[in-house]
């Protein structure tokens, strides 16, 4: 059995180490909140650009047609969902 010490200089790099790495986590986090990955749209934009009122992007995000995530009370609609609704058609009533 081997036996390694460890010093006060190997501790103090660890330290450092530590320190950078979460530092460039905070800094990574940081960016994903400022600028979502979620790659979405507020339900505003939604109806604009499909036309329609509330409850129609409601009644298509509850069909399962429109995909979203809850940040803090905002839903962010998937833009490929969108699109896709665009490129097929859907009855606006």
């Amino acid at each position: 059995m081997s036996v390694e010490i460890v010093t006060k200089e190997d501790l103090q790099h660890l330290r450092l180490q530590l320190i950078n790495d979460l530092k460039d986590f905070v800094v990574q986090v940081k960016s994903e909140i400022a600028s979502p990955s979620l790659e979405g749209m507020k339900t505003k934009h939604v109806r604009k650009i499909l036309d329609c009122s509330y409850n129609k992007v409601q009644a298509l995000r509850i069909a399962g047609k429109l995909r979203c995530n809850k940040v803090g009370g905002t839903l962010y609609f998937n833009k490929q969902d969108v699109q896709k609704l665009l490129q097929e058609g859907y009855d606006k009533k």
